[in-house]
């Protein structure tokens, strides 16, 4: 509630409250009406009449007076009355205060003429009506109170724990959800103001995690770029091996091979760790040449174990960089476990047709069958693979880059070797 209301409201009971008093004040005061002159003219009349009075005997009459009486005779006997419950005796109405008149005929005192005050009945009234605006101005007061309490409910303590909610949904990483805005309460001018701090959080999160995805491609593409290389130097030592002219060339020659072995481990576990999580790697399918894909081969192979693949002819839709990071991997895991001649063949599947389909496969036993569904799975890695280093991401890196292009990745055995199917979606 607002101080201009909560002021208001004040000052509306303040003058209620004076007006009240002032009115009990008065009332207070007030004096039970007196009939002088009409007595007078009732007490003569009933001098006049008296004959016809002193035969009655407790008789109720109507009257046209503004008071109520009662008339006795000299001996106390009630004869005539106006109301029931007034004072029939000089003794009661002295107690009441009532007025005493006797009764004059020819001199002498026929009767008492008994007027009732209503002092009591009239001072009952006004308990009863102070009482009643005693009660409207509490009811009135309740009334306010309770419409105060809801407004508060509505107005400040349900807004108040909406905030509190808000808040607690921001805290726990909620910054999708808006917050209502309602103007109408007292924190109205602070519901926007929380819903922008949200936006703005929200808008930093996505930057921060832009930030970090945008870091991990470029280790990657990085890591990706200097295993060719490193590849290319292991192969050209491996052939300078086997033309040294002396011991210390040769050792020369292992010792540079030592080397490339060493850069190409780290760069592996840099660029297994940076691509751990996927979700942060973007693939992006453009239309590629199936001799696109001969040439990745070629350069994936730096032993020089593939024979000459024969790639079908076809535009397919391929992210480049990833489809490259699978061909050498695949390659590379051929080459780290079974350590033979590679075979690669392709061909189409589907109608129109719809995929490219090409077969790496190797003689090195291959994987036992039990084996085959984990194998793709991250952090997995086969039987086979004991003593020798890897994490167990190469092929479930590859799996997700190819759903990520439309295709698909499947692993499976063959004439004692071990076989990997990329399908390729075809442009």
């Amino acid at each position: 509630m607002k101080v201009r209301n909560m002021i208001i409201y004040i000052i509306l009971f303040a003058v209620i409250g004076a007006l009240m008093c002032v009115y009990i004040a008065r009332g207070s005061k007030q004096e039970a009406p007196s009939y002088p002159t009409e007595i007078n003219r009732l007490v003569i009349a009933l001098g006049d009449r008296w004959e016809d009075v002193k035969g009655k005997k407790e008789e109720r009459i109507t009257s046209e007076e503004p008071f109520d009486y009662a008339i006795i005779d000299p001996e106390g006997n009630l004869l005539q009355y106006t109301k029931e419950g007034i004072a029939t005796s000089v003794s009661s109405a002295t107690t009441h205060f009532d007025v005493i008149r006797d009764i004059e005929k020819d001199g002498r005192v026929v009767g008492r003429l008994l007027v009732h005050n209503p002092y009591l009945e009239l001072q009952q009234r006004r308990d009863v009506r102070q009482a009643l605006m005693i009660g409207a101005l509490f009811f009135a007061m309740l009334l306010v109170t309770v419409g105060y309490f809801f407004y508060l409910r509505s107005r400040v303590v349900k807004p108040f724990d909406r905030l509190k909610g808000f808040a607690a949904r921001v805290a726990g990483g909620d910054l999708e959800t808006p917050l209502d805005m309602d103007r109408g309460h007292v924190f109205g001018a602070f519901t926007e103001s929380f819903d922008i701090m949200r936006e703005e959080l929200k808008f930093s999160r996505e930057r921060e995690a832009e930030a970090v995805r945008s870091r991990k491609e470029l280790v990657a593409e990085l890591s990706h770029d200097i295993k060719t290389p490193v590849a290319s130097i292991k192969a050209m030592a491996d052939v300078m091996s086997l033309t040294a002219k002396d011991d210390m060339e040769r050792e020369t020659i292992a010792a540079i091979n030592g080397k490339a072995d060493q850069i190409d481990h780290l760069i592996s576990n840099l660029f297994h760790a940076t691509l751990e999580e996927l979700e942060q790697l973007e693939v992006k399918p453009e239309e590629l040449s199936s001799t696109e894909i001969e040439q990745m081969i070629r350069e994936a192979d730096y032993r020089k174990k593939v024979e000459a693949p024969e790639i079908s002819a076809a535009v397919v839709l391929a992210d480049r960089l990833r489809l490259n990071q699978v061909i050498s991997n695949i390659i590379a895991n051929s080459y780290k476990y079974a350590d033979t001649g590679i075979r690669i063949h392709s061909d189409y599947e589907g109608k129109d047709p719809q995929l490219l389909m090409i077969e790496i496969s190797d003689h090195g036993g291959g994987v036992p069958e039990e084996e085959l569904e984990l194998v793709t799975q991250k952090f997995k890695r086969g039987s086979n693979a004991k003593g020798k280093d890897g994490s167990g991401l190469g092929l479930y890196i590859s799996g997700y880059f190819m759903e990520k292009m439309g295709g698909s990745l499947e692993c499976f055995n063959r004439d004692g070797g071990f076989v990997v199917r990329l399908k390729i979606p075809v442009a």
